[in-house]
């Protein structure tokens, strides 16, 4: 029987290119959805800067985002469990905000 697992996995070649793989650098996120979808946005946000760009936008199922979040958590308690717990300004300051509005539905990160 776990011969006949093993026959039906099925093996994924990822291809990364050299440009892709230096990835891109954000520190904001924004998150939109609809009854079909979830549009997560990267923002690189700079201090004294009025404008924030976003330099990448991933679209996905809202099935893929429930597993992307899965994947998420379980890899954010494995660094914790090796570095140790990250602080984030949300546990200092629960009333702090970032003053963006892009409209459409609204969510956080």
């Amino acid at each position: 029987m776990e011969d006949n697992n093993k026959e039906n996995e099925q093996q994924i070649n990822v291809e990364l290119s050299e440009e892709m793989a230096e990835g891109v650098y954000s520190n904001l996120a924004m998150i939109a959805h609809s009854n079909s979808e979830f549009i997560l946005d990267f923002i690189r946000l700079m201090p004294g800067v009025p404008r924030a760009k976003v330099k990448a936008r991933i679209i996905i199922t809202p099935e893929h985002a429930k597993r992307l979040v899965a994947a998420l958590k379980d890899n954010i308690e494995k660094y914790e469990d090796q570095y140790g717990p990250i602080q984030s300004n949300h546990d200092a300051d629960p009333s702090f905000n970032f003053p963006i509005s892009f409209g459409g539905p609204g969510g956080e990160a």
